[in-house]
């Protein structure tokens, strides 16, 4: 994990909360799922990625880093999409 620095204080507080989040089960597995269903890529590759993330040794685009906020969040676009897509599995 990134330890908290002046010139990137969101992220570090981005880092602490999500690796929060991450910590229920199954939740890191479910964003990578979402990630690949609307990113590309496969599971496994999002999951290492979001480890790297949460270890510091990747630094997330802000793009990605809000689609991980939104889903994490809760958000309905985001869902939809992943339903929709499973439901075709």
């Amino acid at each position: 994990m990134i330890p908290p620095t002046l010139d990137r204080p969101y992220l570090a507080a981005w880092l602490r909360r999500t690796g929060r989040q991450f910590a229920a089960s199954g939740r890191l597995t479910e964003t990578a799922m979402v990630l690949a269903l609307t990113e590309g890529g496969s599971v496994d590759e999002w999951r290492r990625r979001l480890r790297l993330f949460l270890e510091g040794r990747e630094c997330p685009s802000l793009d990605l880093l809000t689609k991980i906020d939104l889903f994490l969040a809760g958000s309905k676009k985001i869902k939809q999409a992943s339903v929709s897509q499973t439901e075709f599995f």
